[in-house]
């Protein structure tokens, strides 16, 4: 039997808040990162889309987790359960009762040894001949089509939803490097506090979501105060429903103070990048992917900030799991992004 064959092989992108799973070929899941449970008797109730759906709205018996907190595993028992619950969706235990030849999971470049374990034994508790971690920037970059082998620096900034890494990669190495835990969260708390003090209302992170996907821009001269959003939550001081109306000019200035910091994070990027790598920067650009490179505006702000070309990666969400199914097609090829 062949050894790569898809059905044998899995790479794992366990994110802040998708998880994405696909073989060398093909995506074969999408969904949320979180899961329900049921406090009476610790059974899993719902998990992915699922479990997305009743967050903020369960009752006392019911606990929503996100195993997840910047970027990285908070809660390992949860983790490995979610993740156990996930793979069941894609792939039927009796028709690999040998478990599967090779394991990939993206792990980011900014984790500590415990976090890295904790990951490690999540993946333990699936058979596997070979179980690998790849660093999420260059499985990130191998996903927007960079190649990472040659001398020449890339520099990748990729956006999550818990954690914002910033790497200039060279040799199948990454040169420079610098991260910060203000990424997709960051932002939808902020809208949450700005709706509490402006006007009273207290909305839900889903919510705040909604409104930053739907209006956001990050980058005021092509913000449009024409476009709204009627954002519905409690009002705090009545105690009742109500709604309230934010416009994409309003919204900007809100997402300004987090969005100035991933802005500073590359700038320090750049200082310690070695000047031969900076030069090479200077003449590919910066790479923006991860969830969160959708947002309106970025293209435009960096290019005014850096003064250097753009590119942002058309479909950011799917870049770390397509780069890792790419090293699965030849992992002997990727052996150095292998850990």
């Amino acid at each position: 039997m062949n050894p790569f064959a898809p059905t044998k092989n899995l790479a794992i992108d366990l994110g802040n808040n998708n998880t994405l799973l696909c073989d060398q070929s093909s995506l074969l899941l999408s969904q949320p990162s979180f899961m329900v449970v049921n406090e009476l008797n610790n059974r899993i109730e719902a998990v992915g889309d699922q479990a997305y759906e009743m967050l903020e709205k369960t009752h006392s018996n019911l606990k929503p987790i996100k195993p997840l907190k910047g970027g990285v595993i908070s809660d390992g028992e949860s983790a490995k359960k979610m993740l156990k619950e996930l793979v069941g969706k894609v792939r039927k235990p009796s028709l690999f009762p040998s478990g599967f030849n090779y394991l990939l999971s993206g792990v980011p470049y900014d984790t500590t040894p415990v976090e890295k374990r904790a990951l490690r034994d999540a993946l333990d508790q699936f058979s596997s001949r070979y179980t690998h971690l790849v660093h999420e920037p260059l499985a990130a970059a191998l996903g927007l089509g960079l190649n990472i082998q040659e001398p020449e620096g890339k520099m990748v900034v990729d956006i999550g939803g818990g954690i914002t890494e910033v790497v200039v990669i060279s040799l199948s190495g990454i040169a420079a490097f610098q991260s910060i835990r203000v990424a997709g969260d960051a932002l939808d708390e902020e809208i949450q506090d700005y709706f509490r003090r402006e006007y009273n209302l207290s909305i839900g992170l889903k919510s705040a979501e909604k409104v930053k996907k739907e209006i956001g821009c990050i980058y005021s001269p092509i913000a449009d105060k024409k476009m709204v959003a009627i954002v519905k939550g409690k009002d705090l001081m009545e105690g009742i429903p109500a709604s309230r109306t934010i416009t994409q000019t309003e919204l900007t200035k809100v997402l300004e103070k987090p969005f100035r910091q991933i802005e500073e994070c590359i700038h320090q990027s750049l200082e310690i990048c070695p000047p031969e790598l900076a030069a090479d920067i200077y003449q590919s650009g910066i790479h923006v992917t991860g969830g969160n490179a959708l947002l309106k505006g970025i293209k435009e702000r960096f290019a005014q900030t850096f003064q250097i070309q753009v590119h942002i990666d058309p479909l950011p969400l799917l870049a770390v799991s397509k780069g890792i199914g790419q090293v699965l097609t030849a992992p002997q090829k990727f052996k150095a992004v292998l850990l």
